[in-house]
Parts: structure tokens; sequence; C-alpha cells
């Protein structure tokens, strides 16, 4: 996203409700808040990001109808 489109973004979010406006801060605020910090997964999602790569090692992989599914369903 280039400078122009995220001011733009910001000058949409002027003409918003005060209170969606200060969600928006929040949310913003709370990103700035995180700069820096490493994400930890928990022992469960380190666990099934290890079962994943051993997967993908094996050279098992979800067939790529289902993924295109998978994608169509969730609007991506």
């Amino acid at each position: 996203m280039t400078k122009q489109e995220i001011k733009a973004v910001f000058d949409r979010v002027l003409s918003w409700p005060a209170e969606r406006q200060e969600v928006a801060a929040e949310m913003l605020l709370w990103l700035e808040r995180q700069e820096g910090e490493l994400y930890h997964p928990s022992d469960d999602e380190w666990a099934a990001i290890q079962e994943g790569l051993e997967q993908a090692r094996r050279g098992e992989f979800v067939p790529d109808e289902e993924m295109k599914a998978f994608w169509k369903r969730h609007g991506l």
C-alpha cells in the first residue's frame, strides 16, 4: 500500500462517526505499541507449526482445488 493510499484511508476515517474513529485510533495505537515485539506461539501452536513442517517435508499438501474452495469460502 502506498503512502497516498494510506492517507486516503486516514482521510476517510475522519468522516466516520466519533465512536468508530475512537476504535480505529485505539487499534492503531495498539499496533504502534507492538512495534519490535516478537510473537511467541503457545505450546499447542508450536506443535501445530512443527506438524505442518513435517507434513511439507513428507510432501503432504492440500490439493489445489481444496485450497481454491477455502479461499473462495473466506472471500480471499
